[in-house]
């Protein structure tokens, strides 16, 4: 009985950390995704060297950059500098990952990345969730895939935890059920 316990608890104890490793190894290789090919695609924040690699393999032409005007530090004049010097166009579009994404800021978020030339790369912190709501959005309204297509991209395959309650960026989660209404995309 204690063997089998303690190949339950080891077991248990390896999953847990699998689960819980995986929002880790995503920030350490810079969770990087294509949402649409040639359209769209999203990661974490990106180092210099990230950046260049993502324009010089992917032809990333625009950069919507989600984090707020708080959040910046000396990645933001590294990013600045970055795409200034691969000829790349910056466009900041804060948004708080625990905040409700208003319809009026998701309509402006909408039509700025149907705009911008293309391909987008969309970024925050950890590429997980406000990425995910825009990457959604993008999938949604400008590449029109489906509901299910569209709301893949807040998944825990890209890091986000949307739990009611526990999670703050569940307010992504909302903001998404939200625009579902107003975009008329529900299922």
């Amino acid at each position: 009985m204690a063997k089998r316990t303690s190949i339950i608890f080891a077991c248990l104890f390896a999953l847990g950390t699998a689960i819980g490793g995986y929002p880790l190894y995503l920030q350490l290789v810079g969770n990087f995704h294509t949402v649409i090919e040639g359209q769209l695609y999203r990661s974490a924040q990106p180092t210099p060297h990230q950046l260049e690699r993502y324009v010089a393999s992917h032809g990333i032409k625009s950069i919507i950059n989600l984090r707020s005007s708080g959040d910046r530090g000396t990645w933001y004049s590294a990013e600045l500098a970055t795409a200034d010097k691969l000829g790349v166009e910056h466009v900041d579009f804060p948004m708080s990952a625990s905040k409700v994404l208003s319809t009026e800021r998701a309509d402006q978020l909408v039509a700025l990345m149907a705009s911008l030339p293309k391909p987008i790369l969309i970024h925050c912190q950890a590429g997980a969730d406000r990425t995910g709501l825009a990457s959604a959005l993008f999938a949604s309204r400008i590449a029109g895939r489906d509901e299910e297509a569209a709301e893949r991209q807040l998944s825990y395959f890209f890091g986000h935890v949307g739990i009611p309650r526990l999670s703050a960026a569940y307010a992504m989660d909302e903001s998404w059920e939200n625009l579902e209404v107003h975009f008329g995309i529900e299922g």
